[in-house]
Protein backbone atom coordinates (compact mmCIF):
# COMPACT_ATOMS: atom_id res chain seq x y z
CA UNK A 1 0.00 0.00 0.00
CA UNK A 2 1.48 3.22 -0.87
CA UNK A 3 1.79 6.24 1.66
CA UNK A 4 0.28 9.51 1.23
CA UNK A 5 1.97 12.53 0.12
CA UNK A 6 3.81 13.73 3.17
CA UNK A 7 2.61 16.63 4.71
CA UNK A 8 5.48 18.79 4.41
CA UNK A 9 5.39 18.45 -0.01
CA UNK A 10 1.91 19.51 0.17
CA UNK A 11 2.53 22.26 1.52
CA UNK A 12 5.33 23.39 -1.04
CA UNK A 13 3.20 21.88 -3.94
CA UNK A 14 0.56 24.37 -2.53
CA UNK A 15 2.42 27.70 -2.60
CA UNK A 16 3.11 29.18 -5.88
CA UNK A 17 6.16 28.70 -7.72
CA UNK A 18 7.64 32.11 -6.76
CA UNK A 19 7.46 31.40 -3.33
CA UNK A 20 8.95 28.37 -3.29
CA UNK A 21 12.01 29.90 -4.51
CA UNK A 22 11.94 32.63 -2.75
CA UNK A 23 12.11 30.60 0.51
CA UNK A 24 14.66 28.72 -0.91
CA UNK A 25 16.82 32.12 -1.27
CA UNK A 26 15.95 33.86 2.15
CA UNK A 27 16.77 30.53 4.09
CA UNK A 28 19.93 29.71 2.03
CA UNK A 29 21.15 33.39 2.72
CA UNK A 30 20.01 33.55 6.05
CA UNK A 31 21.91 30.72 6.70
CA UNK A 32 25.22 31.83 4.40
CA UNK A 33 25.26 35.01 6.59
CA UNK A 34 24.74 33.36 9.69
CA UNK A 35 27.91 30.95 9.46
CA UNK A 36 30.27 34.27 8.01
CA UNK A 37 29.51 35.87 11.38
CA UNK A 38 29.26 32.45 13.65
CA UNK A 39 33.21 32.06 12.65
CA UNK A 40 33.62 35.95 13.47
CA UNK A 41 32.71 35.76 16.82
CA UNK A 42 34.87 33.05 18.66
CA UNK A 43 38.18 35.73 19.20
CA UNK A 44 36.18 37.83 21.49
CA UNK A 45 35.12 34.52 23.29
CA UNK A 46 38.38 33.63 23.70
CA UNK A 47 40.32 36.57 24.63
CA UNK A 48 39.93 36.01 27.71
CA UNK A 49 41.29 32.60 27.64
CA UNK A 50 44.66 34.07 26.26
CA UNK A 51 45.44 36.27 29.49
CA UNK A 52 43.37 35.11 32.28
CA UNK A 53 43.93 35.75 36.27
CA UNK A 54 46.04 33.13 36.48
CA UNK A 55 46.58 33.42 40.23
CA UNK A 56 43.09 32.52 41.32
CA UNK A 57 43.47 28.98 39.11
CA UNK A 58 46.13 25.89 40.24
CA UNK A 59 49.52 26.48 42.07
CA UNK A 60 51.98 27.65 39.05
CA UNK A 61 53.63 24.24 38.20
CA UNK A 62 56.24 26.01 36.40
CA UNK A 63 57.86 27.59 39.47
CA UNK A 64 60.54 29.73 36.58
CA UNK A 65 57.81 31.19 35.34
CA UNK A 66 55.55 34.49 36.04
CA UNK A 67 53.46 33.29 38.84
CA UNK A 68 50.42 36.18 36.97
CA UNK A 69 51.02 34.73 33.59
CA UNK A 70 51.86 31.05 33.63
CA UNK A 71 48.98 30.17 32.24
CA UNK A 72 48.22 33.10 28.74
CA UNK A 73 49.10 32.00 25.79
CA UNK A 74 51.77 33.57 24.56
CA UNK A 75 52.54 36.56 22.79
CA UNK A 76 49.57 37.65 25.06
CA UNK A 77 51.18 36.93 28.37
CA UNK A 78 52.19 40.67 28.17
CA UNK A 79 51.26 43.84 30.04
CA UNK A 80 50.48 45.06 26.85
CA UNK A 81 47.87 42.16 25.73
CA UNK A 82 44.65 44.53 25.40
CA UNK A 83 46.80 46.37 22.76
CA UNK A 84 47.74 42.62 21.02
CA UNK A 85 43.93 42.30 21.14
CA UNK A 86 43.39 45.30 19.32
CA UNK A 87 46.04 44.53 17.15
CA UNK A 88 44.44 41.65 16.15
CA UNK A 89 40.82 42.65 15.77
CA UNK A 90 42.38 45.54 13.36
CA UNK A 91 44.36 43.15 11.12
CA UNK A 92 40.67 41.47 10.41
CA UNK A 93 38.69 44.95 10.32
CA UNK A 94 40.61 46.70 7.98
CA UNK A 95 41.65 43.97 5.78
CA UNK A 96 37.46 43.58 5.43
CA UNK A 97 37.21 47.30 5.34
CA UNK A 98 39.37 47.91 2.05
CA UNK A 99 38.43 44.40 1.00
CA UNK A 100 34.87 45.26 1.29
CA UNK A 101 35.48 48.20 -1.85
CA UNK A 102 37.03 46.01 -4.33
CA UNK A 103 34.45 43.05 -3.79
CA UNK A 104 31.37 44.72 -4.79
CA UNK A 105 33.09 45.43 -7.93
CA UNK A 106 33.97 41.74 -8.29
CA UNK A 107 30.71 40.46 -7.08
CA UNK A 108 28.94 42.44 -9.89
CA UNK A 109 30.93 40.83 -12.96
CA UNK A 110 31.44 37.64 -11.28
CA UNK A 111 28.27 34.84 -10.87
CA UNK A 112 27.36 35.21 -7.16
CA UNK A 113 26.94 31.59 -6.35
CA UNK A 114 30.70 31.02 -7.32
CA UNK A 115 31.67 34.29 -5.17
CA UNK A 116 29.73 33.39 -2.38
CA UNK A 117 30.66 29.66 -2.34
CA UNK A 118 34.37 30.56 -3.04
CA UNK A 119 34.21 32.78 0.02
CA UNK A 120 32.73 30.63 2.79
CA UNK A 121 35.02 27.70 1.80
CA UNK A 122 38.80 30.19 2.17
CA UNK A 123 36.83 31.69 5.17
CA UNK A 124 36.60 28.52 6.72
CA UNK A 125 39.83 27.80 6.21
CA UNK A 126 41.97 30.34 7.51
CA UNK A 127 39.27 30.27 10.73
CA UNK A 128 40.67 26.46 11.41
CA UNK A 129 43.96 27.77 10.56
CA UNK A 130 44.15 30.10 13.78
CA UNK A 131 42.66 27.75 15.80
CA UNK A 132 45.32 25.26 14.62
CA UNK A 133 47.64 27.43 15.71
CA UNK A 134 46.98 26.14 19.69
CA UNK A 135 47.59 22.55 18.76
CA UNK A 136 50.70 23.40 16.78
CA UNK A 137 51.73 25.43 19.66
CA UNK A 138 52.23 28.39 17.77
CA UNK A 139 53.25 31.48 20.13
CA UNK A 140 54.01 34.37 17.69
CA UNK A 141 52.28 37.38 17.24
CA UNK A 142 52.86 37.35 13.17
CA UNK A 143 50.77 33.97 12.61
CA UNK A 144 47.82 34.90 13.91
CA UNK A 145 48.07 38.78 12.35
CA UNK A 146 48.38 36.95 8.86
CA UNK A 147 45.34 34.55 9.72
CA UNK A 148 43.02 37.30 10.77
CA UNK A 149 43.91 39.35 7.18
CA UNK A 150 43.44 36.75 4.97
CA UNK A 151 40.03 35.91 6.57
CA UNK A 152 39.05 39.61 6.77
CA UNK A 153 39.76 39.80 2.87
CA UNK A 154 37.78 36.36 2.02
CA UNK A 155 34.87 37.81 4.19
CA UNK A 156 34.27 40.27 1.94
CA UNK A 157 32.52 37.72 -0.66
CA UNK A 158 29.64 37.61 1.78
CA UNK A 159 27.73 40.88 2.75
CA UNK A 160 27.27 42.49 -1.25
CA UNK A 161 26.43 38.64 -2.58
CA UNK A 162 23.47 38.10 -0.43
CA UNK A 163 22.00 41.32 -0.10
CA UNK A 164 22.28 41.41 -3.88
CA UNK A 165 20.50 37.99 -3.87
CA UNK A 166 17.74 38.89 -1.64
CA UNK A 167 17.50 41.98 -3.23
CA UNK A 168 16.80 40.37 -7.00
CA UNK A 169 14.27 38.52 -5.43
CA UNK A 170 12.40 41.05 -3.42
CA UNK A 171 10.95 44.24 -4.24
CA UNK A 172 10.46 47.53 -2.43
CA UNK A 173 7.19 46.79 -0.74
CA UNK A 174 8.04 44.93 2.56
CA UNK A 175 11.40 44.60 2.44
CA UNK A 176 12.23 46.67 5.43
CA UNK A 177 10.02 43.94 7.46
CA UNK A 178 11.30 41.09 5.36
CA UNK A 179 14.83 42.23 5.37
CA UNK A 180 14.66 42.90 8.92
CA UNK A 181 13.62 39.76 9.69
CA UNK A 182 16.39 37.78 7.72
CA UNK A 183 19.26 40.25 8.84
CA UNK A 184 18.39 38.76 12.50
CA UNK A 185 21.16 36.16 10.66
CA UNK A 186 24.16 38.17 12.36
CA UNK A 187 22.90 38.19 15.95
CA UNK A 188 21.72 34.82 15.29
CA UNK A 189 25.20 33.89 14.44
CA UNK A 190 27.05 36.04 16.80
CA UNK A 191 24.90 34.05 19.49
CA UNK A 192 25.60 30.44 17.73
CA UNK A 193 29.57 31.29 17.54
CA UNK A 194 29.31 32.61 21.14
CA UNK A 195 28.16 29.43 22.38
CA UNK A 196 30.23 27.20 20.31
CA UNK A 197 33.19 28.94 21.00
CA UNK A 198 32.01 28.62 25.09
CA UNK A 199 32.11 25.39 24.70
CA UNK A 200 35.69 24.42 24.58
CA UNK A 201 37.24 27.78 25.64
CA UNK A 202 38.71 27.07 29.14
CA UNK A 203 39.71 23.49 27.84
CA UNK A 204 41.15 23.43 23.91
CA UNK A 205 40.05 27.13 22.68
CA UNK A 206 41.66 25.81 19.25
CA UNK A 207 38.36 24.41 18.79
CA UNK A 208 36.59 27.19 19.34
CA UNK A 209 37.80 28.43 15.91
CA UNK A 210 38.21 24.88 13.91
CA UNK A 211 34.26 24.08 14.48
CA UNK A 212 33.05 27.22 13.04
CA UNK A 213 35.51 27.36 10.12
CA UNK A 214 34.34 23.60 9.20
CA UNK A 215 30.47 25.10 9.76
CA UNK A 216 30.79 27.53 7.55
CA UNK A 217 33.04 25.83 4.62
CA UNK A 218 30.05 23.14 4.71
CA UNK A 219 27.50 25.61 4.18
CA UNK A 220 29.88 27.32 1.53
CA UNK A 221 29.22 23.33 -0.51
CA UNK A 222 25.39 23.56 0.29
CA UNK A 223 25.18 27.28 -1.81
CA UNK A 224 27.21 25.86 -4.51
CA UNK A 225 24.50 23.37 -4.74
CA UNK A 226 21.29 24.76 -4.13
CA UNK A 227 21.35 29.45 -4.68
CA UNK A 228 19.81 30.53 -7.27
CA UNK A 229 20.84 34.28 -8.41
CA UNK A 230 17.98 35.22 -10.26
CA UNK A 231 14.21 34.84 -10.61
CA UNK A 232 14.76 34.62 -14.34
CA UNK A 233 16.98 32.00 -13.96
CA UNK A 234 14.17 29.45 -13.05
CA UNK A 235 11.13 31.23 -14.80
CA UNK A 236 10.21 33.24 -11.91
CA UNK A 237 8.55 36.75 -12.28
CA UNK A 238 11.02 39.36 -11.12
CA UNK A 239 9.90 41.81 -7.85
CA UNK A 240 8.94 45.16 -9.04
CA UNK A 241 11.56 46.83 -7.41
CA UNK A 242 9.67 50.87 -8.05
CA UNK A 243 6.25 52.29 -7.47
CA UNK A 244 5.01 54.32 -9.93
CA UNK A 245 5.12 57.89 -9.32
CA UNK A 246 1.51 58.39 -9.07
CA UNK A 247 1.30 55.68 -5.94
CA UNK A 248 4.07 57.16 -3.82
CA UNK A 249 4.27 60.26 -2.28
CA UNK A 250 7.97 62.08 -1.55
CA UNK A 251 8.17 60.64 1.89
CA UNK A 252 8.05 56.57 0.49
CA UNK A 253 4.67 56.27 1.81
CA UNK A 254 2.06 54.59 -0.62
CA UNK A 255 -1.20 56.19 -1.46
CA UNK A 256 -2.61 53.81 -3.12
CA UNK A 257 -3.19 50.76 -0.45
CA UNK A 258 -1.48 48.59 -2.67
CA UNK A 259 1.55 45.57 -2.01
CA UNK A 260 3.53 47.01 -4.93
CA UNK A 261 4.71 43.09 -4.63
CA UNK A 262 1.20 41.92 -5.56
CA UNK A 263 1.71 44.14 -8.84
CA UNK A 264 3.35 41.19 -10.50
CA UNK A 265 1.87 38.01 -10.97
CA UNK A 266 3.52 34.69 -9.72
CA UNK A 267 2.02 33.14 -12.51
CA UNK A 268 1.27 35.56 -15.20
CA UNK A 269 3.51 36.41 -18.10
CA UNK A 270 7.20 38.11 -17.25
CA UNK A 271 6.91 41.24 -19.62
CA UNK A 272 4.19 43.08 -21.84
CA UNK A 273 5.28 40.70 -24.79
CA UNK A 274 3.88 37.83 -23.37
CA UNK A 275 6.64 35.56 -23.00
CA UNK A 276 5.38 33.25 -20.51
CA UNK A 277 7.87 31.42 -17.41
CA UNK A 278 8.12 28.59 -19.06
CA UNK A 279 8.99 30.11 -22.28
CA UNK A 280 11.96 31.91 -20.23
CA UNK A 281 12.91 29.19 -18.17
CA UNK A 282 14.03 27.62 -21.21
CA UNK A 283 15.87 30.99 -22.77
CA UNK A 284 18.50 32.12 -19.89
CA UNK A 285 19.43 36.01 -20.09
CA UNK A 286 21.79 36.47 -23.35
CA UNK A 287 25.00 38.47 -21.79
CA UNK A 288 24.08 40.92 -24.17
CA UNK A 289 20.97 41.88 -22.99
CA UNK A 290 22.45 42.51 -19.06
CA UNK A 291 23.21 45.82 -18.47
CA UNK A 292 26.53 47.04 -17.53
CA UNK A 293 27.72 46.75 -14.53
CA UNK A 294 27.65 50.66 -12.73
CA UNK A 295 30.77 52.50 -11.67
CA UNK A 296 32.13 53.17 -8.34
CA UNK A 297 31.73 57.06 -9.13
CA UNK A 298 28.05 56.10 -10.12
CA UNK A 299 26.99 54.45 -6.92
CA UNK A 300 28.55 57.38 -5.06
CA UNK A 301 26.16 59.93 -7.06
CA UNK A 302 23.09 57.57 -6.09
CA UNK A 303 20.94 60.05 -3.67
CA UNK A 304 21.82 59.09 -0.44
CA UNK A 305 24.33 56.48 -0.51
CA UNK A 306 26.84 59.07 1.15
CA UNK A 307 24.66 59.73 4.01
CA UNK A 308 23.88 56.41 5.00
CA UNK A 309 27.55 55.35 4.71
CA UNK A 310 28.91 57.83 6.93
CA UNK A 311 25.95 57.26 9.46
CA UNK A 312 26.65 53.46 9.40
CA UNK A 313 30.57 54.01 9.84
CA UNK A 314 29.65 54.65 13.03
CA UNK A 315 27.11 52.80 14.01
CA UNK A 316 29.27 49.88 13.21
CA UNK A 317 31.60 51.37 15.24
CA UNK A 318 29.40 50.97 17.61
CA UNK A 319 28.12 48.07 17.38
CA UNK A 320 31.44 46.05 16.59
CA UNK A 321 33.19 47.06 19.75
CA UNK A 322 31.00 45.45 21.50
CA UNK A 323 30.66 42.72 19.83
CA UNK A 324 34.21 42.31 20.44
CA UNK A 325 34.81 43.48 23.58
CA UNK A 326 31.15 42.92 25.47
CA UNK A 327 32.71 39.87 26.85
CA UNK A 328 35.77 41.55 28.35
CA UNK A 329 33.76 44.29 29.30
CA UNK A 330 32.03 41.65 31.65
CA UNK A 331 34.39 39.52 32.83
CA UNK A 332 36.46 42.72 34.21
CA UNK A 333 33.19 44.45 35.66
CA UNK A 334 31.29 42.20 36.54
CA UNK A 335 33.63 39.77 37.52
CA UNK A 336 32.19 36.28 35.21
CA UNK A 337 33.89 33.38 34.12
CA UNK A 338 34.40 33.51 30.30
CA UNK A 339 31.97 31.37 29.36
CA UNK A 340 29.45 32.78 31.41
CA UNK A 341 30.56 36.18 29.85
CA UNK A 342 29.77 34.71 26.32
CA UNK A 343 26.63 33.39 27.79
CA UNK A 344 25.79 36.83 28.67
CA UNK A 345 26.89 38.64 26.13
CA UNK A 346 24.78 36.89 23.25
CA UNK A 347 21.77 38.49 25.09
CA UNK A 348 22.73 42.27 23.22
CA UNK A 349 22.34 39.97 19.85
CA UNK A 350 18.97 39.29 21.16
CA UNK A 351 18.07 42.93 21.40
CA UNK A 352 19.48 43.01 18.13
CA UNK A 353 17.85 40.70 16.39
CA UNK A 354 14.49 42.39 17.97
CA UNK A 355 15.43 45.87 16.79
CA UNK A 356 16.35 45.14 13.42
CA UNK A 357 12.98 43.36 12.90
CA UNK A 358 11.37 46.63 14.68
CA UNK A 359 13.48 49.31 12.75
CA UNK A 360 12.07 47.20 9.39
CA UNK A 361 8.80 47.24 10.46
CA UNK A 362 8.75 51.00 11.02
CA UNK A 363 9.92 52.07 8.45
CA UNK A 364 7.92 50.11 5.85
CA UNK A 365 4.82 51.64 7.42
CA UNK A 366 6.20 55.33 7.54
CA UNK A 367 8.70 55.20 4.45
CA UNK A 368 11.01 56.91 6.80
CA UNK A 369 13.94 54.87 6.36
CA UNK A 370 16.44 57.47 7.65
CA UNK A 371 14.09 59.36 10.73
CA UNK A 372 13.68 55.26 11.82
CA UNK A 373 17.58 55.28 12.37
CA UNK A 374 17.82 58.45 13.75
CA UNK A 375 14.93 57.82 16.36
CA UNK A 376 16.88 54.96 17.63
CA UNK A 377 20.12 56.28 17.53
CA UNK A 378 18.89 59.30 19.74
CA UNK A 379 17.46 56.59 22.31
CA UNK A 380 20.25 54.31 21.68
CA UNK A 381 22.92 57.27 23.71
CA UNK A 382 21.46 57.88 27.15
CA UNK A 383 20.96 53.99 27.18
CA UNK A 384 24.18 53.37 26.72
CA UNK A 385 25.52 55.70 29.43
CA UNK A 386 22.61 54.01 31.74
CA UNK A 387 24.19 50.21 30.98
CA UNK A 388 28.02 51.55 31.91
CA UNK A 389 26.58 52.95 35.29
CA UNK A 390 24.07 50.53 36.14
CA UNK A 391 23.82 47.72 34.28
CA UNK A 392 26.10 45.73 36.69
CA UNK A 393 23.65 46.10 39.34
CA UNK A 394 22.08 42.69 39.52
CA UNK A 395 21.31 40.03 36.53
CA UNK A 396 18.35 41.18 35.99
CA UNK A 397 18.81 44.53 35.38
CA UNK A 398 22.21 43.65 32.85
CA UNK A 399 20.02 40.72 31.09
CA UNK A 400 17.08 43.81 30.29
CA UNK A 401 19.46 46.78 29.46
CA UNK A 402 21.61 44.48 26.81
CA UNK A 403 18.74 43.64 25.18
CA UNK A 404 17.49 47.12 25.16
CA UNK A 405 20.84 48.34 24.34
CA UNK A 406 21.28 45.83 21.53
CA UNK A 407 18.16 46.47 20.21
CA UNK A 408 18.66 50.67 19.41
CA UNK A 409 22.31 50.07 18.84
CA UNK A 410 21.82 47.53 16.49
CA UNK A 411 18.26 48.28 14.61
CA UNK A 412 19.90 51.33 12.97
CA UNK A 413 23.06 49.36 11.45
CA UNK A 414 20.73 46.40 10.72
CA UNK A 415 17.92 48.85 8.60
CA UNK A 416 21.06 50.21 6.59
CA UNK A 417 22.92 47.38 5.29
CA UNK A 418 20.19 45.41 4.39
CA UNK A 419 16.75 47.06 3.58
CA UNK A 420 18.42 50.91 2.81
CA UNK A 421 21.04 49.42 0.86
CA UNK A 422 18.71 47.56 -1.30
CA UNK A 423 16.55 50.32 -2.02
CA UNK A 424 19.72 52.48 -3.23
CA UNK A 425 21.27 49.40 -4.82
CA UNK A 426 17.57 49.54 -7.11
CA UNK A 427 16.88 53.44 -7.26
CA UNK A 428 14.87 55.04 -9.66
CA UNK A 429 17.83 56.87 -10.90
CA UNK A 430 19.37 53.41 -12.18
CA UNK A 431 16.18 53.13 -14.27
CA UNK A 432 16.02 49.24 -14.09
CA UNK A 433 20.23 48.53 -14.29
CA UNK A 434 20.07 46.04 -11.20
CA UNK A 435 23.63 45.30 -12.00
CA UNK A 436 24.27 47.93 -8.75
CA UNK A 437 23.22 45.98 -6.07
CA UNK A 438 26.60 44.51 -5.06
CA UNK A 439 28.69 47.75 -5.53
CA UNK A 440 26.51 50.11 -3.59
CA UNK A 441 25.87 47.54 -0.70
CA UNK A 442 29.81 47.35 -0.58
CA UNK A 443 30.13 51.10 -0.51
CA UNK A 444 27.95 51.38 2.55
CA UNK A 445 29.30 48.22 3.94
CA UNK A 446 32.63 48.77 3.48
CA UNK A 447 32.68 52.40 4.64
CA UNK A 448 30.75 51.21 7.79
CA UNK A 449 33.76 48.36 8.05
CA UNK A 450 35.95 51.30 8.52
CA UNK A 451 33.99 52.50 11.93
CA UNK A 452 34.19 48.53 12.85
CA UNK A 453 37.71 48.82 12.75
CA UNK A 454 38.29 51.54 14.53
CA UNK A 455 35.82 51.19 17.13
CA UNK A 456 37.49 47.89 18.73
CA UNK A 457 41.35 49.42 18.01
CA UNK A 458 39.97 53.00 20.09
CA UNK A 459 38.66 50.36 22.82
CA UNK A 460 42.08 48.81 23.00
CA UNK A 461 43.97 51.94 23.41
CA UNK A 462 41.27 53.62 25.29
CA UNK A 463 40.60 50.87 28.03
CA UNK A 464 43.54 50.68 30.13
CA UNK A 465 42.27 54.27 31.14
CA UNK A 466 38.98 53.41 32.64
CA UNK A 467 35.93 51.66 31.19
CA UNK A 468 33.78 54.92 31.34
CA UNK A 469 35.80 56.65 28.58
CA UNK A 470 35.29 53.55 26.34
CA UNK A 471 31.42 54.49 26.51
CA UNK A 472 31.92 57.83 26.09
CA UNK A 473 33.36 57.75 22.97
CA UNK A 474 30.38 55.50 22.10
CA UNK A 475 27.86 57.93 22.79
CA UNK A 476 29.92 60.57 21.20
CA UNK A 477 30.54 57.98 17.96
CA UNK A 478 26.20 57.40 18.26
CA UNK A 479 25.46 60.81 18.35
CA UNK A 480 27.66 61.73 15.03
CA UNK A 481 25.61 58.58 13.07
CA UNK A 482 22.33 60.75 13.58
CA UNK A 483 23.69 64.20 13.15
CA UNK A 484 24.94 62.30 9.36
CA UNK A 485 21.17 61.19 8.02
CA UNK A 486 19.71 64.95 9.38
CA UNK A 487 19.28 66.23 5.42
CA UNK A 488 17.46 62.65 4.66
CA UNK A 489 15.63 63.00 7.73
CA UNK A 490 14.53 66.33 6.44
CA UNK A 491 13.71 65.31 2.83
CA UNK A 492 11.38 62.22 4.41
CA UNK A 493 9.57 65.46 6.96
CA UNK A 494 8.97 67.35 4.06
CA UNK A 495 7.23 64.30 2.19
CA UNK A 496 5.07 63.41 4.96
CA UNK A 497 4.13 67.45 5.13
CA UNK A 498 3.23 67.42 1.48
CA UNK A 499 1.48 64.31 1.57
CA UNK A 500 -0.86 65.33 4.47
CA UNK A 501 -1.15 68.90 2.76
CA UNK A 502 -2.74 67.10 -0.27
CA UNK A 503 -4.43 65.11 1.48
CA UNK A 504 -6.18 67.71 3.54
CA UNK A 505 -6.99 69.64 -0.12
Amino acid sequence: MRAALAPGIRLLRALPRDSRYRGLTLVLTFLCYTSYHLSRKPISIVKSQLHPNCSALDPNPHNDSNSSTWCSWAPFDGDNYKELYGALDNAFLVAYAIGMFISGIFGERLPLRYYLSGGMVLSGLFTALFGLGYFWDIHVLWYFIVMQVCNGLVQTTGWPSVVACVGNWFGKGKRGLIMGIWNSHTSVGNILGSLIAGVWVSSAWGLSFIVPGIIIAAVGIICFFFLVEYPEDVGCSPPLHHMASDEEDAGGVTTNGKDPEAVTSNEGPLSTSGQSSTDHLHSPKEAAEEPEAISFLGALRIPGVVEFSLCLLFAKLVSYTFLYWLPLYIVNVAHFSAKEAGDLSTLFDVGGILGGIFAGLISDYTGGRATTCCVMLILAAPMLFLYNHVGQNGIGTSIAMLIVCGALVNGPYALITTAVSADLGTHESLKGNSKALSTVTAIIDGTGSIGAALGPLLAGLISPTGWNNVFYMLIAADVLACLLLTRVVVKEVRGWCGYMARKRG
